[in-house]
């Protein structure tokens, strides 16, 4: 299992290796990784249809889905409303107008779920081995992997940029914590080993990723499952933010954990003004790098 931590970490590290310059290449990039999330998110569903007896298997990923998202809900708000208490931040500049309706986000979001759809009834109704299915997930999360890389490293962020930035390393850390709290509760209420419950906790929102690496070594139930559980994170941020980031903007940024760095940054910056951008992107940034390192050391015990 640690041969295959490091071996998934690699692509991630040597696409980090890449600094481009040039924006059109960046946005192709950027094109190209939605693609491929798409993609694996069809061959996920194509391995749920591939399960005997699928349908008594709904049950538990509902289950483990309210579970973990229930508690990840609760421990995270609960420590960053005391971060916002006890650093007294508050934002009173204007707010821009470039940020898309909430509706239209929210229906993107959703959308993600049809590609699981489309590739679970396709799996219903053709017959495909499912060795390749897995075989062509695995080389597509590898090249998905070495694209996020790339787009890490090209994020905008220096290092001192990041250091300075005390809000958002403080936000990055509660939810860090607080995550990991509520992985160690849902794993104690659902009696599964600990350290899935742990990696199921470390999605921070990162629904496409989370989900493919856990499926990847956990199988599709739990790794459809925390799929569900990050894409109903990212669903409540974008309706918590507008409703307490003027009294409570710490607690907004975090709740939308990694996503904070790219999805829900438009809402954040809407709503807060642009003094609350430096503090997503940094918080989203940390916590996107935390995602895979911490699923699969997790996952390798």
């Amino acid at each position: 299992m640690i041969s295959s931590f490091l071996f998934i970490l690699l692509p991630l590290f040597f696409g980090y290796c890449f600094s481009i310059k040039k924006q059109p290449i960046l946005a192709i990039i950027q094109n190209l990784s939605s693609t491929l999330v798409h993609l694996i998110l069809f061959f996920m569903g194509i391995t749920l249809a591939l399960i005997e007896n699928m349908q008594s298997y709904i049950k538990d990923i509902l289950l483990i889905t309210s579970v973990f998202s229930i508690t990840i809900g609760i421990c995270s708000i609960i420590g960053l409303v005391l971060l916002d208490s006890y650093t007294m931040k508050s934002i009173e500049l204007p707010k821009s107008k470039t940020s898309p309706p909430i509706y239209t986000m929210i229906l993107e979001s959703l959308k993600l779920i049809i590609y699981v759809l489309l590739g679970f009834i396709v799996g219903w109704f053709i017959t495909i081995p499912s060795l390749w299915v897995d075989k062509a997930s695995e080389y597509t999360l590898f090249f998905l992997l070495f694209l996020i890389g790339i787009q890490l490293r090209n994020s905008g962020l220096s290092l001192r940029e990041i250091i300075i930035n005390k809000s958002g390393i403080s936000i990055a850390f509660i939810i860090l914590a607080m995550s990991l709290l509520s992985g160690v509760l849902s794993a104690w209420i659902l009696d599964i080993p600990m350290n899935y419950g742990l990696a199921l906790a470390s999605g921070f929102g990162w629904y496409s990723l989370s989900g493919i690496l856990i499926t990847e070594h956990l199988g599709p139930i739990y790794g459809s499952a925390a799929f569900l559980t990050e894409l109903l994170r990212e669903l409540l941020a974008l309706i918590l933010i507008p409703l307490v980031i003027q009294r409570f903007p710490q607690t907004a940024i975090g709740y939308a954990g990694a996503t904070a760095l790219d999805f829900t940054l438009p809402v954040i910056q809407h709503h807060g003004g642009i003094r609350c951008v430096p503090i997503a992107i940094v918080s989203g940034f940390l916590l996107s790098l935390c995602v895979p390192v911490l699923i699969l050391f997790f996952l390798s015990l």
